[in-house]
């Protein structure tokens, strides 16, 4: 076994009482008992293969060596990956198997390793991680990320993690806590931006124009949050300027299960979406990805089909 993985056992044993992310659920994951994620302390993947529908400079036209976890700490009720994140979908992959697969989607020519929603795992993926760079790893890891982390748990990827794919919900306390359950979103958000800015100080491209290094960080335009939106935005602008990138996103999708929340259960319109483009504009933010109208779709949802993990 190798240094990699011993560390990985080490990692292990934090989640006998699990307080790794915000919810603190203090639950043994390591005798299968599960909090708020809905994992235990092994590890599932729903799917490992190139993806094309990031922002053009983390899939390019290669694709971007995607891995999607299984489980979630927060559990958006708009989520579109909801049985991903509800762990109703992922095979059980072991540290080594999934440093294969990283290296893997490096041989099908992936841009670099992206981590879907690896927050509960990170303890026991840095092993993995730092094995795949052992052992000729040369793309980025992509974090992709909620927002909701602690600072202690984004330093332990200092040093593996080479581009923060991050997520920022909610400015409003009240809707973090309806629509996710996190009344301590914003600030939690806050904080763990900060300590991935630490790290990655500085956009960086290779001559394709790939993203190397740096963060972008997301957010998502929810049904009448323009300006629950354009608050996020003016606090990432004023705040970090041109060291980030923003990707203001017009994906929402209104599934069924959103007959429980009317006043989102629809989607984004085109004057909410553009209002929101002409705020970013006139603020001064340049760096920034926008999306089409024709985003919201539930043909963006992979098949959770175990792609890519199975020999």
């Amino acid at each position: 076994m190798s240094e990699g993985m011993t560390l990985d056992l080490f990692g292990k044993q934090e989640l006998d009482a699990c307080a790794i992310c915000p919810r603190h659920c203090r639950v043994n994951r390591n005798l299968g008992q599960t909090g708020v994620c809905g994992v235990s302390s092994d590890i599932y993947v729903a799917r490992a293969a190139l993806h094309f529908w990031e922002e053009p400079c983390i899939s390019g036209k290669e694709g971007s060596g995607a891995v999607f976890f299984s489980g979630c700490t927060l559990k958006c009720v708009f989520c579109q990956n909801y049985e991903l994140a509800h762990a109703e979908a992922g095979i059980k992959v072991s540290p080594e198997r999934l440093t294969e697969i990283f290296l893997t989607l490096q041989d099908q020519g992936a841009n670099n390793i992206n981590l879907v929603t690896p927050d509960h795992y990170i303890p026991i993926l840095t092993a993995s991680m730092q094995s795949a760079r052992d052992q000729g790893l040369r793309i980025p890891f992509v974090i992709n990320c909620s927002g909701y982390e602690t600072v202690d748990l984004i330093r332990r990827l200092e040093g593996l993690a080479d581009i923060y794919l991050d997520d920022f919900k909610y400015i409003d306390a009240v809707k973090a806590k309806k629509y996710s359950g996190a009344a301590d979103y914003p600030e939690r958000a806050k904080e763990s931006l900060k300590e991935m800015v630490r790290q990655c100080p500085q956009p960086v491209f290779d001559d394709r124009g790939m993203l190397q290094r740096g963060v972008i960080v997301r957010h998502l335009l929810m049904p009448g949050m323009v300006h629950d939106a354009e608050r996020i935005v003016k606090y990432l602008y004023e705040t970090y300027k041109d060291q980030i990138y923003l990707s203001l996103m017009h994906q929402f999708t209104p599934f069924k299960r959103l007959e429980k929340y009317p006043e989102i259960n629809r989607k984004v319109t085109a004057r909410e979406y553009n209002r929101l483009l002409d705020y970013a504009l006139n603020l001064g933010v340049t760096n920034a990805f926008i999306q089409e109208g024709g985003a919201a779709k539930e043909s963006f949802v992979p098949a959770w089909d175990g792609e890519g993990i199975i020999k």
